[in-house]
């Protein structure tokens, strides 16, 4: 008999109203799982090629099976559980929990290198993942320039693969489409109104990709050109177009200008430029690409991006200037290296990237500007970008919002009063979503930063910089990476949950946890 629920049974994606009700029709999630532990597993022995081109098994005691044992693994476990398990199309709840668990399971998978290839404690390798995956960039690890060059290239790789997001990489080399596509697509990418490139979810996701690879060929290329190693090059174009920000140097960018490269200057700008192109939408590049350029001034939140960097660069030099008056004197600084070094830390920490050419402890950045790198770690990028943080857009949608509710105080009682924003009126839906996402954005930032504070002898200026890093996905914090490292693991396992809230937009995280998301 072949009915149409027969028919839905073998079928890959059965038709939503035949579902099985009970424990078993949530099974299928187990199934998409296993597709996204396949891709990840096969990606795991890409690092066994640096171990065999640098020796690292002779140099540093390293053996092929630490990637070979957890891809492996990964490998298996995912096959079965595609194969027993059958497909079918999630619903927008089903589509967050299969979210959630992706990333926690990836991550957990991702960490097993560093276990055993370093010997590090299941905190702290989980720590390390987590934050590459949700290329947030704060490191526990210590020591970074004598590590074996296998784990410094796992750790930038796996923080371009989770760039743009783990789910959208699934299906970008599965080639999958349809209905079961867009709500995955929606669930991980971020959480407000945003037009495609291209119709279709196959089609965006390819397009984005194809973006962000050209991207990572002329990181390569440029910071090459700059002088960089081979190593160096590709570990930068990883971890700056992603705005990832871990780097295999323990100095960071400003390795080169400490080990006096003859275009240290050069490669700071060079990253300025790739750090900037990570953080803006990606949409904004395919129109620039397709010869529309005045995007980048004309757009909303391109505008309010680029006045952001201008208005605090600018507050940090004079800044410095005022705290420091004879320094550059003295020292021989230059206005235009106090240009660049400020440039370049507030590229940094808009674009949530986190890599430094100073550290931002040191006296040369004062209390003011702490106080605005701060602030930056909260907003963030643009929407549709690699970057984390609020975003810039639904921190102008705010302002208009603050505006048009004083314009409903002062004008008549019948004017029209939306919110407008690229000549669209924003829903009332939106600006409540926007306003929810800010305010529990807010409250997780407050409530890790109690825990720091509690568990730790951090300050409250740090403890809450470290929470902000984190839920920011951005990296720097206010206290050095040793007592990082050194912190409980209460506080570790609180930022692990707020990277992971941080990158998925906290509803994900949340629906995980929810009971009326199981029944």
């Amino acid at each position: 008999m072949n009915t149409e629920a027969e028919k839905s049974r073998r079928s890959n994606f059965p038709l939503r109203g035949v579902a099985a009700t009970g424990i078993g029709s949530r099974t299928f999630i187990l199934s998409y799982l296993g597709s996204v532990l396949t891709a990840v597993g096969a990606l795991m022995l890409l690092p066994l090629i640096p171990l065999w081109v640098y020796h690292e098994s002779a140099r540093h005691a390293i053996s092929v099976f630490t990637f070979l044992l957890p891809a492996a693994a990964a490998l298996t476990l995912g096959l079965i559980l595609q194969k027993k398990i059958p497909l079918r199309t999630p619903s927008v709840s089903d589509a967050m929990v299969i979210t959630a668990l992706g990333w926690f399971v990836i991550c957990l998978v991702g960490a097993v290198p560093f276990m055993i290839g370093l010997h590090k404690s299941f905190i702290d390798a989980l720590f390390e993942s987590v934050s590459g995956f949700t290329t947030t960039g704060i490191t526990v690890f210590e020591g970074l320039d004598a590590m074996p060059r296998c784990i410094l290239f796992w750790r930038s790789f796996i923080q371009w693969i989770g760039g743009l997001g783990i789910l959208t990489f699934f299906l970008a080399v599965t080639f999958r489409g349809g209905s079961a596509s867009a709500t995955l697509f929606g669930a991980e990418g971020h959480k407000i109104g945003s037009a495609r490139p291209v119709p279709g979810i196959f089609h965006t996701v390819r397009v984005l990709w194809g973006i962000y690879i050209l991207f990572t060929v002329a990181g390569f290329a440029v910071f090459r050109l700059g002088g960089q190693s081979g190593f160096d090059a590709l570990n930068h174009s990883l971890t700056c177009i992603s705005t990832g920000g871990f780097s295999p140097h323990d100095e960071s960018i400003g390795y080169y200008a400490a080990h006096r490269y003859a275009h240290a200057g050069f490669i700071e700008y060079a990253t300025i430029f790739f750090m900037l192109a990570g953080g803006m939408n990606f949409l904004v590049h395919y129109r620039v690409l397709r010869g529309r350029i005045g995007t980048l001034v004309r757009d909303f939140e391109m505008r309010w991006f680029w006045a952001i960097i201008i208005f605090a660069t600018a507050l940090i030099m004079m800044d410095h200037y005022i705290h420091h008056p004879l320094k550059g004197a003295a020292m021989g600084e230059t206005p235009q290296g106090v240009l660049r070094a400020s440039l370049f830390q507030v590229s940094s920490l808009i674009t949530s990237t986190g890599f430094a050419t100073k550290d931002i402890n040191t006296a040369f950045f004062s209390a003011l500007g702490r106080q605005i790198f701060f602030m930056l770690m909260v907003v963030g990028g643009c929407v549709g970008s690699t970057a984390g943080g609020i975003k810039v857009l639904r921190l102008g949608i705010l302002v208009e919002m603050f505006k048009t509710q004083l314009f409903r105080i002062t004008a008549p009682r019948r004017a029209a009063s939306a919110v407008v924003v690229r000549g669209k009126i924003i829903s009332s839906m939106e600006i409540e979503r926007i306003g929810s996402l800010f305010c529990n954005w807010l409250m997780l930032i407050a409530a890790g930063a109690g825990i720091t504070a509690l568990f730790s002898d951090l300050n409250a200026w740090q403890a809450l910089s470290g929470m902000a890093s984190a839920v920011g996905n951005m990296g720097p914090f206010f206290f050095s990476v040793h007592k990082m490292a050194s912190l409980s693991w209460v506080i570790k396992a609180t930022y692990v949950m707020g990277m992971l809230a941080g990158r998925l937009e906290i509803l994900p995280i949340a629906i995980l946890f929810s009971r009326a998301a199981w029944k």
